[in-house]
């Protein structure tokens, strides 16, 4: 029983340690992940919103989401402070399945941007598009 008890005092203080780290995410600025379906209860019901396409122009062209801003996200770095110069806009960023919208999140966050939404890829996108 003593055994047990030591065994488990030793796991628990494991545990709580490694939580108390937040995987490395702790106390940082971060983009908030959503769904297709509240990324367009946000379009329906916000006024005040920027929508940025962090695919190729090639792609943009095939269809995007209306009143999307293409900027690619190998682009971003160098074009976000002088394209959306308001670093508190809510901003909903999106790809083609989600991997460049993520870098293109992340990548907002550490210019400084404080409300970022990445909701995934335009292959999960329900609704209508622009051609």
């Amino acid at each position: 029983m003593r055994k047990a008890k030591g065994w488990m005092i030793m796991f628990l203080c494991s545990f709580l340690g490694l939580t108390a780290c937040g995987g490395g995410n702790s106390g940082e600025l971060a983009y908030e992940q959503i769904t297709a379906k509240e990324a367009k209860a946000i379009m329906d019901a916000e006024k005040d919103y920027i929508i940025i396409d962090a695919r190729t122009e090639e792609e943009f062209a095939e269809g995007h989401i209306a009143g999307a801003i293409l900027i690619p996200e190998y682009e971003i770095a160098e074009r976000a402070e002088m394209e959306l110069p308001d670093k508190n806009a809510l901003i909903l960023v999106y790809c083609r399945s989600g991997r460049r919208s993520k870098i293109a999140s992340e990548a907002l966050v550490k210019l400084g941007y404080t409300n970022v939404k990445e909701f995934g890829g335009i292959i999960d996108w329900p609704y209508e598009l622009v051609k």
